[in-house]
């Protein structure tokens, strides 16, 4: 039985001209929710009136997960040009106005006076994975085991160069702007479930930690279902990069599963991470597996050794080999977005418009680019993982 997962995507609407936010996410929500295919998914507001985010149902593989995203991202695509805006999967907007509206909710009211000044800034969108553990104890092995590829992710995920109608020279600067926050980035290194809780008890009160769902980690335990939830990624311009990104997620956490515990790690990891955010793949990479540094061509080769004994069919590996080969292009979000505005805004926006529903999974018999990449010889699957559901658990 293959490991669950869940996927949730975060978009921002955006004027056709100015590329600026539009604060329609509520009606949006309202007419998505409606339309919605499975009882199991949701459609929900986020920080501000111009976001909205989608939660999958529980998938099980490639099918369902490309059924799911690409679906909603249709749905979400006719909306919006029915409503005369583009609905853009991009870690940060092109340009965003001084003062936004925020969603009207309490909870996001009391988040908003906690963190100040950095409110108006809060202008990101993320891709966030949950993966099914039997128990918390597998989670916490799952999350020591997964700091070391979360500067990998980022490289890979980069999909937010602009703020303010500028190039920021960084690959994701959603990235920059999160590590703002009371926690964020690298969570620490837990010896046990009873290690993890105390540090989120710890956490509460301090600085904008008002709640569990407020800690920024990028893996955190979720407080609610079954899951580990990996929320390193920028927003995406395409399903594909969502879903392989997805699988790439379920399979280092399958690995780590399977793996001894790790003990200890001075590697400074949270550096690499800044690292990854500003260059993507463009400047090497710190090896998560011997923490020095490498070449990114030699990282993204053991990901995918590490990765491919978790990937359940020919279809999951065919998504993973073909956005692994985009990537290493360069064809990442980042440099995507640039090479469209060296053309014009209309042409950025061009790009979010025809991106957000992209082009249908093709298969290639023989496999990909990456074919000839080998996997390390004594690697095993993980013990079976389920989740009973998944969905929204963000701050």
């Amino acid at each position: 039985m293959s490991v669950t997962f869940g996927i949730e995507e975060e978009f921002v609407l955006l004027d056709r001209t100015r590329l600026e936010p539009v604060d329609l996410g509520p009606v949006a929500v309202g007419e998505l929710s409606r339309d919605r295919r499975d009882v199991a998914e949701a459609v929900v507001h986020e920080f501000f009136a111009s976001q909205l985010e989608y939660a999958s149902p529980v998938l099980t593989g490639f099918a369902d997960a490309w059924d799911a995203v690409s679906g909603f991202r249709r749905r979400l695509a006719a909306w919006a040009d029915a409503a005369g805006v583009i609905a853009a999967g991009t870690g940060t907007p092109f340009r965003a106005p001084a003062h936004s509206a925020l969603t009207r909710d309490e909870r996001y009211t009391r988040i908003a006076h906690d963190i100040g000044g950095l409110a108006a800034e809060h202008q990101i969108n993320g891709m966030h994975v949950h993966v099914g553990i039997p128990d918390r104890d597998v989670g916490v092995r799952i999350s020591n085991g997964l700091r070391p590829w979360l500067p990998v992710l980022v490289a890979l995920s980069a999909n937010s160069p602009f703020w303010q109608g500028a190039d920021t020279g960084f690959a994701s600067w959603r990235t920059i702007h999160s590590r703002r926050w009371t926690t964020y980035g690298i969570p620490p290194l837990f010896r046990d479930v009873a290690d993890y809780d105390h540090a989120v008890a710890s956490l509460r009160g301090l600085g904008a930690t008002s709640d569990p769902g407020t800690i920024n980690w990028n893996i955190r335990l979720s407080r609610r279902l079954p899951t580990v939830e990996v929320r390193v990624c920028d927003a995406q311009l395409d399903p594909a990069s969502t879903v392989a990104l997805a699988l790439l997620v379920r399979g280092l956490a399958s690995a780590a599963a399977a793996d001894a515990p790790i003990l200890f790690d001075a590697t400074p990891w949270d550096a690499a991470l800044w690292h990854a955010a500003r260059h993507g793949l463009g400047a090497g990479l710190l090896h998560p597996l011997s923490g020095l540094p490498s070449t990114a061509s030699a990282v993204l080769h053991d990901l995918h050794a590490r990765v491919r004994p978790h990937l359940a069919d020919d279809a999951e590996r065919e998504a993973v080999e073909r956005f692994l080969s985009s990537a290493a292009a360069p064809g990442a979000g980042a440099s995507r977005q640039r090479a469209a505005l060296r053309r014009g805004r209309a042409a950025l926006g061009e790009l979010y418009r025809t991106r957000l529903v992209g082009d249908e999974p093709t298969s290639r018999a023989g496999g990909g680019a990456l074919r000839g990449l080998s996997t390390p010889s004594g690697m095993t699957s993980p013990v079976r993982i389920v989740a009973a559901g998944h969905g929204g658990d963000a701050a």
